[in-house]
């Protein structure tokens, strides 16, 4: 299956168009019918020649709707952008035209309507020329009418061209579906819709709800109104789900593979529009289809960090978009660049971290990443969207190089200069030296001492090449016995007498 959004102006016959293409009405309330104006979200599909099926999204042109618009088109890929010969390019034109460079979509079809009510040359070369100069570039162009069927066998084979054009959907990728759409269904209960843009969704699956980690149930799955017992990306799915907190669910939220995604209410971003010092302090980010209220921290020119009123599930290189709702105005768009941002406490740490963010770029860079992590999880680097570089040196622990040869100079330090402060007492104690070097698990000290040659370990604690096993008191020197039986604890104490000694977690 293919998934593309509508986009453009009110009343400029998306709903009507997609009613032609597809014989079924996409505007779902009474209201919306009585209005002839989308006001939310419909969905449409029909089969076309070489390219199997193809659903849509019909989004609201309204300018008090672009909230509404935005929960549909984020997840979608494609889109199929209308503008009205009689009418040509409009306000919310220029608005929806903002919402998908800022995403970043990249494949489109133009459609110029009411090509019976006036000659579509015009509206076309506008609409080309600004489309051009955005993410989609050069889009093919068809001229059409709902109402006499003129150009509607074209627009199906350029819609077909565009479908055959785009990029395979990973099948095999963590699910986050994100939800347009919730409703209950008697004896069934709740369902959420939304765009499957990776991974596959089976009956029996247990997803989690990315707001508070609950664990759902699906119970059923639909794609385009047929039962399913799974769905692979790229679909529309409808999703039954089962598990306490399900009726909950809401426009916005996702639900996620257990156990694979970060969420996260900090963010580093890399802008694309104004200038992060002429950003307003206070915007929404629009995220798949979630909408969060954010504060903007200004770093370097093109980079910010972000707060949330509520933490996503993002990952490095996600695309969002910040919109000021009040101007109706997207003033940039947005590159995830750090779901797990060092924090800011001392003089001047806003413009190194500017610096720091200035050399990442391209495509998602795991080594890069652990390089100016040093160490992380390797779970946790799969969470942020980035496949491990290399394997663990410990438990789940992976180590950049350069950071991990240092860490071994600085244990043979450590060992060598605890032995010269206590000569009656030479050995360091494990906990000691994870402290020392401030590692996070014990277990990496003994991983350091595996890897790092002139160091050996006895009875919890590290002894340099040249330091006996035994306390060896000078002639005439009178060693107490309770120096020479001393525990770990103890020796740690006297090794760093203002520290408090925190056991440290086993390496799972």
């Amino acid at each position: 299956m293919h998934v593309l959004a509508t986009a453009g102006h009110v009343d400029h016959g998306k709903s009507a168009l997609l009613r032609a293409l597809t014989g079924t009405e996409p505007d779902r309330w009474a209201e919306e019918r009585r209005r002839g104006m989308t006001l939310d979200l419909g969905f449409v599909w029909t089969r076309l020649p070489g390219a199997g099926d193809v659903a849509f999204v019909d989004v609201p042109g309204h300018e008090r709707l672009v909230g509404n618009m935005l929960a549909g088109v984020g997840p979608v890929p494609a889109v199929l952008f209308v503008v009205a010969a009689d009418q040509g390019w409009q306000p919310q034109s220029e608005e929806h035209l903002a919402v998908l460079d800022a995403l970043g979509v990249r494949h489109g079809v133009l459609a110029v309507t009411r090509a019976d009510l006036a000659d579509p040359a015009a509206a076309r070369a506008e609409a080309l020329a600004r489309l051009a100069k955005s993410s989609l570039g050069a889009v093919e162009c068809v001229a059409v009418s709902a109402v006499t069927g003129t150009g509607l066998d074209g627009l199906r084979a350029a819609l077909a061209r565009l479908a055959r054009a785009l990029p395979a959907a990973d099948t095999a990728a963590d699910v986050r579906l994100w939800a347009d759409r919730v409703f209950t269904v008697r004896g069934r209960g709740t369902v959420v819709t939304g765009t499957l843009g990776a991974g596959t969704v089976r009956v029996g699956d247990h997803l989690e709800l990315a707001r508070d980690g609950r664990p759902l149930r699906v119970r059923g799955l639909e794609t385009l109104k047929e039962p399913r017992t799974e769905v692979g990306a790229l679909a529309r799915v409808a999703v039954n789900l089962h598990g306490p907190g399900a009726g909950t669910l809401r426009r916005g939220d996702a639900l996620l593979t257990p156990g694979r995604w970060l969420t996260t209410d900090t963010v580093d971003v890399r802008l694309d529009g104004d200038p992060a010092g002429e950003l307003p302090r206070h915007l929404t980010l629009h995220a798949g289809s979630a909408a969060v209220p954010v504060t903007v921290r200004p770093l370097g020119r093109d980079t910010a960090r972000l707060r949330l009123a509520g933490p996503l599930p993002l990952r490095i290189a996600d695309r969002a978009l910040l919109r000021d709702p009040g101007l109706h105005r997207v003033p940039a768009g947005v590159t995830v660049l750090d779901v797990r941002p060092p924090a800011l406490t001392r003089r001047g740490a806003a413009a190194a971290r500017a610096r720091e963010l200035d050399a990442v770029g391209g495509p998602p860079d795991a080594a890069g990443e652990l390089r100016r992590r040093g160490l992380v999880r390797r779970g946790e680097l799969l969470a942020m969207g980035l496949r491990p570089p290399a394997d663990p040196v410990a438990g789940e622990w992976l180590a950049d190089p350069e950071h991990w040869a240092g860490l071994r100079d600085g244990l043979r330090r450590a060992v060598e200069e605890h032995a010269a402060r206590h000569p009656l007492d030479p050995g360091l104690p494990l906990e000691a030296a994870r402290q020392a070097l401030g590692l996070p698990e014990r277990c990496l000290v003994e991983a350091l001492l595996a890897a790092g040659p002139g160091l050996r370990q006895r009875e919890g604690r590290l002894y340099g090449s040249r330091a006996g096993v035994r306390v060896r008191a000078p002639p005439g020197t009178r060693v107490p016995r309770q120096a020479a039986a001393a525990p770990a604890s103890a020796a740690a104490s006297r090794a760093h007498p203002h520290a408090t000694v925190t056991p440290a977690p086993p390496c799972p």
